[in-house]
């Protein structure tokens, strides 16, 4: 029996998604059950790719004949909380309110996720040569964990896309760089004594704060190198290393047994995150085997926790050509904070970042895209889409 084509506009597809709250915790099967349905009434087959849990999972699709050279579409489908923000509206509905959007994730990134959802039946209807590819991911919020997994099933059985589209909010620019990351859980292990006995023991919070002047010492020493030609588009133009998260100790008066630090890296494209986490693990290897030597209780102990690519500009990337193209923008444009993007070109595809909206406006309560913003951005994915007859 065939289906109905659900025909909904781009507007009520983000309506719909947004009703789902997936926020990064919690599960988005819900969410990929309709995105499957909405699929499936236009007689297309998604393909899910779960998480260890299977709670969770991403789901991408092939729009069209299955040739190489198409565009990859895509977007995350999980939102941070809400919790401890002041909302005026119901953050998981779509309120239109002075030519605005209200709603979680209506700027980052359910509205592109919409779009992306409504260029469907605009592709059928054109009868692409080349294919659509709608991808969307989840845990992009906690460190972009969904994509990977995500990308390696399509590359296993897709034709290759010529660019990926990362709709990020970047106010319809092409966004060609960004910083990579990598986060670091470090525990330093200490020796408790009776503060009055401080020489036979070892305070792990004392020998934390040797990390803490290592990762200012670092800082001093990157802000006074000349940044590469691609870094120095950045801003700042320099990596930075950043401990946001520190906790130890029982009570004033015992020398502390344990110590944990968050350390992240961010660092621009230009830059080699591959000679700070060297450093890194050298100091922290010094510092395991000084801390041993004054008690085998001692030392330190770390993970690294997570981590995401650095999108590189291309130098001749089809991505960016087919944006510039159709929106004229010939200006640099990079951002600091990381995206899925890196990810995609690591795997060999050409990338770029450009969805609608203002990265600003993400997180925030209230979050919200604006209504011109979100209407040219579905303009602009019909002329993608127009490019694959």
């Amino acid at each position: 029996m065939t289906r109905k084509p659900m025909n909904l506009t781009a507007y009520e597809i983000m309506e719909t998604l947004v009703a789902f709250p997936t926020v990064s915790r919690d599960s988005n099967l819900a969410l990929v059950d309709w995105v499957e349905e909405y699929l499936g009434s236009y007689g297309v087959t998604a393909r899910r790719v779960p998480d260890a849990t299977g709670r969770k999972a991403a789901i991408y699709a092939n729009v069209g004949p299955e040739v190489a050279g198409g565009v990859v579409l895509s977007g995350h489908t999980d939102v941070v909380p809400v919790d401890g923000q002041d909302w005026t509206f119901d953050p998981f509905a779509v309120t239109e309110r002075d030519g605005k959007y209200y709603g979680r994730g209506t700027c980052d990134m359910k509205g592109f996720d919409a779009i992306a959802l409504a260029m469907v039946p605009h592709a059928l209807a054109c009868g692409v040569s080349r294919p659509l590819q709608i991808a969307l991911s989840y845990d992009e919020e906690v460190g972009c964990i969904g994509a990977p997994p995500m990308i390696d099933d399509m590359v296993a059985h897709l034709p290759r896309a010529a660019a990926a589209i990362i709709g990020e909010p970047s106010m319809l620019r092409p966004v060609t760089g960004h910083n990579a990351s990598a986060m670091f859980q470090i525990d330093v292990h200490g020796f408790e004594v009776h503060s009055s006995k401080l020489p036979q023991g070892v305070s792990a919070i004392h020998e934390a704060g040797r990390i803490l002047q290592w990762v200012n010492d670092w800082n001093d020493r990157l802000m006074a190198e000349t940044p590469d030609p691609v870094s120095a588009t950045f801003d700042p133009p320099h990596t930075t290393t950043h401990v946001g998260m520190i906790a130890g100790g029982t009570a004033h008066n015992i020398t502390a047994r344990d110590c944990g630090l968050r350390l992240g890296f961010r660092v621009p494209a230009g830059d080699d995150l591959g000679r700070h986490e060297a450093a890194l693990n050298a100091m922290l290897e010094e510092l395991d085997a000084g801390l041993r030597a004054k008690n085998p209780k001692a030392g330190v102990t770390w993970e690294r926790m997570n981590g995401v690519p650095a999108l590189r500009p291309e130098d001749g990337g089809a991505a960016e050509a087919l944006i510039r193209r159709l929106t004229g923008d010939n200006g640099t444009h990079v951002v600091t904070y990381g995206t899925e993007a890196g990810q995609f070109q690591e795997r060999g595809y050409s990338a770029v970042v450009c969805g609608p909206g203002d990265i600003a406006q993400a997180h925030q309560p209230d979050e919200w895209i604006d209504k011109d913003q979100f209407h040219k951005g579905e303009a602009l994915m019909r002329r993608v889409v127009e490019t694959l007859v």
